[in-house]
């Protein structure tokens, strides 16, 4: 993994938290039989996320899923958009065991990507990331590869560094 990233800093000195992106494009519509296992996966992997270390929030609508929100005026793309305390909360959950067995059947569910799905970025503390940013984010990668405003796990970048106070 390449990185660009100093160390680890003491949370307490982070005034920033890791949002995160990644989108899907089902292969039928949602309600259909074939999606039927991915939707009856989403309560339980959405409490593992909630209740992970690190976990700060998650978009998601009244109901608790967030699969009414739309991303590239796409009805076929699912968004998944939630902010972390770091880069290793967000690890230590996608590398779950329960999170990797519903992720090792994607390619049921959903097209193989053809361009990045998948951003991350840093934001204030208490910022809670907007679809519309999260597709921003995805431009950028897209158009520039990584950067501090938008990169991946393979090439990361630290969070900004809070001004001594003073």
């Amino acid at each position: 993994m390449t990185t660009h990233q100093l160390g680890h800093q003491p949370a307490h000195q982070f005034t920033h938290q890791l949002a995160q992106v990644n989108i899907s494009r089902m292969l039928e519509p949602l309600d259909s039989p074939l999606l039927a296992d991915f939707v009856a996966a989403l309560g339980p992997v959405n409490a593992l996320a909630d209740a992970a270390d690190g976990f700060v929030w998650r978009l998601q609508e009244s109901e608790g899923y967030a699969t009414g929100f739309r991303i590239f005026d796409d009805e076929w793309l699912l968004v998944n958009l939630s902010v972390w305390r770091d880069a290793e909360s967000l690890d230590a959950f996608v590398y779950s065991p329960d999170h990797r067995d519903v992720m090792k059947r994607r390619r049921e569910w959903f097209a193989r990507p053809v361009e990045a799905m998948v951003a991350l970025w840093w934001v204030p503390a208490g910022h809670r990331p907007t679809p519309q940013e999260a597709q921003e984010r995805l431009v950028l990668l897209r158009e520039k590869g990584p950067t501090a405003g938008a990169f991946t796990r393979r090439e990361s970048f630290a969070p900004p560094v809070a001004p001594p106070a003073g």
